[in-house]
């Protein structure tokens, strides 16, 4: 279990100097930076677009209370920019944390094993997106710039300002493996885990997916998409203006059944539904169900220039199939369709391969403070590296697509 700190000690410490130039300033609210200005460096023109990124997707968990006193997410993200303040270069989103609560990269028995030794490992910092398990860029850099001197000044800010807060440690979760690489080579610690994500081989439809799966895999998917809407169950694709406050109502209760089953408390606040669609509704893909003129189901799934990110599920009736067909059968469909190469169906779930998701790498990076009890953690890693590495060559062997 984590050790709670629900209110984490804060320095007031507003900028640090990178050099004669630069500076980086820090952000205790995302709504401290102009929001253009956040976008550059999240989402330039050079890279795939990534919703989660988007400066009004972190305002939206800020001002929902999601994120915020209380919540044990404290902002704290960086901001790379001239001495003069004129010009940004780079960002982090970062949080400081009292807990490991909304993560998806499990640290609780380290934090276990450093309260064991009479040691405090919260508050910690955290560069991620809050209870988001999708890979995304945490080293933002605005094009133009030297893409690696800026990750390092944006790197070496971030573990000054560790030292300054005197916290345990500092975590980077769900990295592209290049900026994993990088920051290996910087000397942090590297941890991989798996998910299963669905990859677009150019297919032209649904059935030519099916057509690349073995004859038992694609009988089978045809059968759970018969079953899962036999029950008079019609399915809505709703995004943009076409999404209103009644589906918000409707889907924060299947949020709130399903969170409440998994894991206590949902995270997310009904405010944030609200707020995020008002500023990003064209980013969001919205499946709900109706049966007999009322909502019993729903997912959503947030997209980006690449890839299909599926987040939340829930119900009120429960439907054999249903969950398959609305967050995995039909956010192929919806890939296809839109030219996205990829479907990203959330944490966990060896299940998903028999439905066309296969095993992938995930990556994240660690700095920690004490050297012996980085040391401890550094072997821990290496033979965790190894066993995920293992397994998924071994799942690799047993995919349902023709040979």
């Amino acid at each position: 279990m984590p050790y709670y700190q629900t209110t984490p000690i804060v320095k007031d410490k507003p900028q640090l100097s990178v050099s004669s130039e630069r500076r980086i300033r820090i952000l205790q609210s995302i709504g401290d930076i102009d929001a253009d200005r956040w976008d550059r460096c999240a989402n330039p023109a050079s890279r795939a677009f990534n919703p989660f990124l988007r400066h009004s997707f972190l305002l939206a968990l800020e001002e929902s209370n999601s994120v915020g006193p209380g919540t044990g997410w404290q902002s704290f993200h960086l901001a790379l920019e001239s001495v003069d303040g004129f010009e940004t270069y780079g960002a982090m989103p970062l949080y400081l944390k009292g807990h490991s609560q909304g993560e998806y990269v499990f640290d609780y028995a380290w934090a276990d094993a450093w309260q064991r030794a009479g040691q405090n490992y919260y508050p910690k910092l955290q560069s991620s997106i809050p209870f988001t398990p999708a890979t995304g860029r945490r080293l933002l850099v605005c094009d133009g710039q030297d893409n690696l001197e800026v990750q390092k000044q944006l790197m070496g800010g971030a573990l000054q300002v560790a030292k300054e807060l005197d916290v345990s440690s500092l975590h980077l979760t769900f990295l592209p493996k290049s900026e994993w690489d990088c920051l290996g080579n910087m000397g942090l610690l590297q941890r991989m885990d798996q998910q299963y994500h669905w990859q677009n081989q150019n297919y032209a439809n649904f059935d030519a997916f099916l057509q690349a799966l073995t004859s038992k895999k694609r009988k089978n998917i045809k059968r759970e998409r018969k079953q899962a809407l036999e029950n008079n169950i019609a399915v809505e694709k709703l995004r943009g203006d076409a999404i209103q406050e009644h589906h918000w109502d409707a889907f924060y209760a299947f949020y709130i059944d399903t969170g409440g089953r998994k894991w206590g408390t949902p995270y997310l606040s009904r405010k944030f539904f609200s707020l995020v669609c008002a500023s990003m509704a064209d980013d969001i893909l919205l499946i709900m169900c109706k049966r007999e003129d009322q909502y019993i189901a729903g997912a959503l799934n947030f997209i980006g220039s690449e890839t299909l990110y599926g987040r939340n599920w829930g119900c009120t009736e429960n439907h054999r199939f249903l969950h398959f067909e609305i967050c995995y059968y039909q956010a192929i469909e919806f890939a296809i369709e839109n030219g996205l190469k990829f479907v990203e169906a959330g944490a966990q779930g060896s299940h998903k391969m028999a439905r066309g998701y296969l095993p992938r790498a995930t990556y994240s990076a660690h700095w920690i403070k004490d050297e012996g009890f980085r040391a401890a953690v550094s072997n821990y890693l290496e033979e965790e590296r190894s066993h995920v590495q293992a397994d998924i060559q071994y799942l690799s062997q047993h995919i349902p697509f023709k040979r």
